[in-house]
Parts: C-alpha cells; sequence; structure tokens
C-alpha cells in the first residue's frame, strides 16, 4: 500500500513539474509575442528637412507612441529606398511597406485621380488636402486596390512668378515657362511656352534668362529661393491647381497587422491628413512673405482676366473628361465634386468651417 502511494506522490510531482514547465514555455512564448516589435520600413520622396518629411516622421513617431512601442517605422527619404516615380510600385512589390509619393509621378497609372490636379482653382493646401482625401474616400478608385490607401495630402494652388509683370493673358503670349507635366498643359493652354525643367534648375535659369517666369507653389519661391530671381507673382489661384500626394501601405502588410494596430493607424491617419494641409499652407505663407519682404509686386488679375484665364483652361479639364469616359470611368461627375465643393464654405480637416 505504502509502495501505491509512493508511486502516486512521484507521479504527482512529476505532472506539476511538467505542468509547470508547460506554463513557463507559454508564458515566456506569450512574452515573445508581446515584445516582438512590427518594423516598418517607409520610403518618402522629400528630403529631410522638407516640411513634409517632418510631417511623416511624426506621423510615425505619433503611431508608435500610441502601439506602446509595438510598431517601429523606419523613413527612407530623399527617394532613398525607391525613387519618386517607382514608389507606389516598390510598395506593391513590398520594396517599401509604406510610401508616399505623387500621383502624377506615374501618369496614367491613376487615371480618374489625376482629375485632382487639374486647375480647378484651389485655393490652398487645406481644402485641395481635404478635396483629395473625401473624394479618395467617396470613389474609392479600383487604380488604389493593389494597396492601402492611408491618406492624401496636395500643396497649395500654383502661382505664376516672373521677371516682368503679367497682367493680361496677352502678357502671357510667348513667355517662356518653367513647367512640368499637367503645368506644361496649363503654360501652353495660357499662350506661353513651357520650358521643361527641374526645381533644382529654375533659379539658374531665371537669372539668367533661359526662362521668364515659373509656374509653381508659392513655397518654392522661399524654399528654393526662386522668389530672389523674379520681380512679381501674378495670384492666378482662379486656375490654381494642386499636386495630390498619396500614403499608401503594401496590401498584405496591412492585413497581417493585428486590428488594434490597424485602427491605430487609421485614426493617426486622419489627424495627419489635417497637418499636412496645414503644413503646405504655412509654407506657402513663408513664399508670400519672402517676395513681399524682396518689394517685389504682387498682381490680382481683374475680374474680367479670372473668366479669361479659367477659361483657357478649360480644354485640359475636357480632355481628361473624354479620357476618362474612354476608360468607363465617371471623370465628369469627379470634376463635378470637385467644383461643388470648391464652392461650398471650406472646412479645415478635422477643424471648423470657415467664411
Amino acid at each position: 500500500m505504502k509502495r501505491i502511494v509512493r508511486i502516486a506522490a512521484a507521479a504527482g510531482i512529476a505532472a506539476v513539474l511538467v505542468c509547470a514547465g508547460c506554463s513557463k514555455k507559454e508564458g515566456e512564448k506569450a512574452a515573445g509575442q508581446q515584445a516582438r516589435v512590427i518594423e516598418l520600413s517607409y520610403s518618402v520622396f522629400f528630403p529631410p528637412t522638407h516640411i513634409q518629411c517632418i510631417r511623416a516622421q511624426e506621423w510615425a513617431d505619433e503611431i508608435a507612441k500610441q502601439s506602446g512601442g509595438r510598431v517601429n517605422i523606419t523613413l527612407y527619404p530623399s527617394g532613398t529606398l525607391s525613387k519618386a516615380e517607382q514608389c507606389y510600385a516598390g510598395v506593391v512589390s513590398g520594396i517599401s511597406d509604406i510610401g508616399m509619393s505623387c500621383f502624377a509621378y506615374t501618369r496614367g497609372r491613376f487615371p480618374l485621380l489625376e482629375g485632382l490636379d487639374l486647375p480647378l482653382g484651389y485655393p490652398d493646401g487645406t481644402t485641395a488636402t481635404r478635396i483629395a482625401n473625401e473624394l479618395a474616400l467617396r470613389y474609392q478608385p479600383a487604380e488604389l486596390a493593389d494597396t492601402k490607401l492611408l491618406y492624401v495630402h496636395a500643396h497649395g494652388p500654383g502661382i505664376l512668378a516672373s521677371k516682368k509683370p503679367v497682367r493680361t493673358l496677352a502678357d502671357v503670349k510667348g513667355m517662356k515657362i518653367r513647367a512640368t507635366g499637367l503645368s506644361s498643359k496649363i503654360v501652353a493652354c495660357l499662350g506661353g511656352v513651357p520650358v521643361a525643367m527641374s526645381q533644382g534648375e529654375t533659379y539658374e535659369a531665371l537669372q539668367k534668362g533661359v526662362v521668364e517666369a515659373t509656374l509653381c507653389p508659392a513655397e518654392t519661391l522661399k524654399g528654393w529661393k526662386q522668389g530672389e530671381v523674379i520681380s512679381s507673382v501674378t495670384n492666378s489661384r482662379e486656375i490654381g491647381y494642386t499636386t495630390a500626394m498619396f500614403v499608401v501601405m503594401n496590401k498584405n502588410k496591412w492585413e497581417s497587422l493585428p486590428a488594434d494596430i490597424q485602427e491605430i493607424f487609421t485614426e493617426v491617419s486622419r489627424q495627419w491628413v489635417g497637418r499636412h494641409g496645414q503644413a503646405w499652407d504655412e509654407a506657402d505663407q513663408e513664399g508670400w512673405d519672402f517676395i513681399k519682404g524682396l518689394h517685389h509686386e504682387v498682381i490680382e488679375l481683374s475680374e474680367e482676366q479670372k473668366e479669361a484665364w479659367k477659361k483657357a483652361v478649360e480644354p485640359i479639364v475636357e480632355e481628361y473628361i473624354a479620357a476618362a469616359a474612354e476608360k468607363g470611368l465617371p471623370g465628369k461627375t469627379f470634376i463635378e465634386d470637385i467644383r461643388k465643393m470648391l464652392e461650398q464654405p471650406q472646412e479645415k480637416p478635422g477643424g471648423k468651417g470657415t467664411d
């Protein structure tokens, strides 16, 4: 009998040890899972000193903070991980987990969303950013189906900075104007001669008279010092175009994230829409202040000229609508929605309406 008791006791002790071992392993496994950090790469085409790259880093830092350190996002600025025109494809293929670049850098890849950039009279970056996000969410175009769209932001209106005053369309005729992509079409419609070149080449080209003007957001006048080599600015925001920029994540990577982490990404991205729009507006204001400090003339178009300039660029909008229709896309409705939103009292993302 005693022998049976001893055997039972030994078995019980063994069982306790086994259970303890299992509990220890399970605890170590749980601790390992809890300690495991989700590492993500983020390709950004802006240089590290640009305000939009700084905003991107702040976004990444906020996600790390709200996730309690469970997510770590490493930024690769200046296109070091993937060039601006290759950024979207790089996210799709997994070269980077997240990417920021411009829809316009891969013409034809985003046939519906290209309509965001058209010269429809955006008054500022906050408005352009708000409209871009609302329409991307409303239409959810198939052209974005191979990634997870986190948010969009867009710069303020392009204006005409020139070496001589431009008050009418007649003044633009034959003028050599720095422009690329969509802005080249705008220049041609206004009667000017578009000359393609990078922002980095524009200062010297204006200085030497290779070009007589540049079509650009006001922020470039200070950021690229171009305000030093022009004498006047024509406030042509009635035909203000923008450049919409995406922030997207690899679809498989997104789907692998825990639900609570996805919620953090969604909420922080929603908050950052307004911050990016505000950053564009602040940069534009610095550009305006810079040229005013240089005592350059700022020209406001007459009501008659405003209508003339708007009519001059309308063929660009019509061309987009026709091209979208050929692809079976609702380009006409898309443009109508933008124009309706531009007519409404403007509301800053995450803020209250303004007059």
